[in-house]
């Protein structure tokens, strides 16, 4: 039985109850001064506070998916979702070989019907990076239109999509379903269709690299601008140009999706932020990121970037809440207020909302139609 099946949790609550239960019958017969009864008590509070915690933990984890495995949660397994391989910064692009999508399985689409050519098709696959050395497990969802007759020679467009941080790329499927989204819009006429690679935003778990390239560590800002976008193009019919593609991401995600539009309008020229924030994180999780590098350091400061540096020609969209968020709304209308031509920020709001899922959910339809709007067609 996996960490999120429903079967997990309903032992653990039923566990919880019955031992909760047992415990208040039986706490008059361990109400005596023997050192037995003692113990005895002891025993009781601690394996029903234990079985409670455990229940509630479980109950946290499916709604937040901090886990998606037992592997993954004990940091078991033979397969993991990441490998680090050597690095082959350097060498021209020309002699660094491309290696394809590695397909590991596949997932349902959810509230879709038939087969890939009407519902589409999600994929597991593992991209490895050329560039950087680094690897690591996504998804990759392709629309019904990619599998239908009429569109066999079409490449289509294509966006990156990033979960926050320590979050699974699954979360994007099994919290905010974005395939599911997708599909609907498409139904719809409100979303043309599109290519979605939905990933974490560390290629480098534990660590939270912040969409940098460390020096003397991981290069994940090379993993994703440079590795991902030519190895998706390599395994799939998308289309080469630049206008095609964009970068969507929630929190860490979102925060990457913008920097990553800023520093390389050449390669995704539209962004969507979710919450994203503006500034790298610094903390235990990410350690040091810029080696002491004060300028490294400004440069991965969005605000810094707008006022300091040439303003790039990017679209990019910064969605979230106008209450419950902390500073994100006052922190996003400074953002939007140093942005000036040739970039453009838009905004979208819901009017109520924490930093969750919930809040995404609600700003994920607009937000996906505004990217396709955004997005140029393959031929």
């Amino acid at each position: 039985m996996g960490l999120t099946s429903s079967t997990v949790l309903a032992i653990a609550t039923a566990l919880a109850v019955l031992l909760l239960a047992a415990t208040v019958l039986w706490w008059p017969r361990l109400a005596r001064t023997t050192w037995t009864a003692v113990l005895g008590r002891i025993a009781a509070l601690l394996t029903t506070q234990l079985a409670v915690l455990c229940a509630i933990g479980l109950v946290a984890n499916n709604y937040f998916a901090f886990y998606s495995s037992w592997d993954d949660l004990l940091g078991t397994g033979d397969t993991g979702p990441v490998s680090v391989q050597a690095s082959v910064e350097g060498r021209p692009a020309a002699a660094v070989p491309v290696v394809k999508a590695q397909l590991l399985g596949k997932e349902p689409v959810e509230g879709g019907s038939g087969g890939p050519e009407r519902t589409g098709e999600i994929q597991s696959v593992r991209i490895t990076g050329s560039h950087s050395g680094l690897s690591t497990d996504a998804y990759v969802y392709l629309p019904p239109q990619y599998f239908q007759p009429a569109d066999a020679q079409k490449r289509f467009p294509a966006a990156v999509v990033m979960t926050g941080f320590p979050g699974d790329a699954k979360n994007l499927i099994t919290r905010l379903n974005y395939p599911s989204a997708a599909l609907q819009l498409m139904q719809s006429g409100k979303m043309q269709p599109t290519v979605l690679v939905l990933m974490r935003p560390s290629p480098a778990m534990p660590a939270d690299t912040e969409c940098e390239d460390i020096p003397g560590g991981a290069q994940s800002e090379t993993y994703f601008t440079k590795d991902v976008p030519r190895v998706v193009a390599e395994s799939y019919r998308v289309a080469a140009e630049p206008a095609a593609w964009g970068v969507v991401g929630n929190s860490t995600g979102g925060y990457c999706a913008l920097k990553m539009a800023m520093r390389h309008p050449e390669v995704f020229p539209t962004a969507v932020s979710l919450s994203g924030y503006y500034k790298a994180a610094e903390d235990a999780t990410t350690g040091d990121l810029f080696k002491g590098s004060q300028q490294r350091r400004n440069e991965a400061d969005l605000m810094w970037r707008l006022n300091n540096l040439p303003q790039p020609k990017v679209s990019v969209l910064l969605a979230g809440p106008q209450a419950g968020d902390g500073t994100y709304k006052p922190g996003t209308e400074a953002f939007q207020k140093a942005v000036k031509a040739p970039m453009t920020a838009n905004t979208a709001w819901v009017p109520q909302g924490g930093h969750n899922f919930r809040t995404w959910s609600q700003l994920l339809p607009p937000s996906l139609e505004w990217l396709s709007q955004h997005l140029v067609a393959g031929a």
